[in-house]
């Protein structure tokens, strides 16, 4: 069900509907982590002055580092790490579209959805958002002790932090939150596993781009396929 879901997803993409919303979300994405990284480089430049070296990066001149190539690589392998707050981000803007993109598609049945309001949507990008750096902050930690599985202790983590939030806005959709936060809880095995398969190539950089939207889209059909079982 899992990888059937990704497929299906993916294979949507050429979809224009589908298509106008993956590359706009490929490209807030791109602007978020240089967002990040550019403001990165100014908090070193304020701490160490205005000219310092950094190993990997250099010599820091903010904005003559931040629009060099070199600059460009050290982001790229940046974004393994960066991706995923980033995920999370773009993933609360744009479920609501995405998924009523797929559901168009594979589940025109389907009766019109509750629309989450703006403030109520904000308020939950908010809420995942600080869950997620908190224990990715505190997963420093692990990191630290386990140095040999960062890779594991990195997806298992956040496989499982953005599959319970990727499904829930998804099924809020349809359920409402009480609901959404009981199937959640019912099938959180399934919602893990979904979650690592997203968390994996959010670690692989450029790839990572394309995740978030096709996260929402996989796990909208991975929504559906449940409660169709129930």
């Amino acid at each position: 069900m899992i990888f059937s879901s990704f497929f299906a997803a993916l294979g949507q993409i050429g979809d224009r509907r589908f298509r106008k919303v993956l590359m706009l979300g490929v490209g807030l994405t791109f602007a978020l982590l240089v967002a990040v990284f550019a403001a990165l480089l100014w908090i070193l430049q304020v701490m160490v002055g205005d000219t310092a070296v950094i190993p990997l990066i250099g010599e820091v001149t903010w904005l003559d580092d931040l629009l060099s190539w070199s600059s460009f690589l050290v982001m790229m392998v940046l974004s393994v790490f960066l991706m995923v707050p980033v995920a999370s981000a773009i993933t609360s803007m744009f479920l609501d579209e995405v998924a009523q993109a797929v559901e168009d598609r594979h589940y025109p049945q389907l009766p019109e959805p509750h629309h989450v309001g703006f403030f109520e949507a904000v308020k939950d990008t908010v809420n995942f958002l600080g869950v997620i750096v908190a224990a990715n902050i505190l997963a420093l930690l692990l990191y630290a002790v386990l140095p040999v599985g960062i890779m594991i202790i990195f997806w298992g983590l956040n496989g499982y932090l953005l599959g319970m939030e990727y499904f829930t806005l998804a099924a809020i959709r349809r359920v409402g939150r009480a609901e959404a936060v009981k199937l959640r809880k019912r099938h959180r095995g399934t919602i893990w596993a979904a979650g690592a398969l997203m968390a994996v190539p959010l670690s692989v950089p450029l790839v990572n781009l394309l995740i978030p939207i096709l996260g929402a889209a996989t796990f909208t059909h991975i929504y559906h396929k449940l409660t169709a079982r129930a």
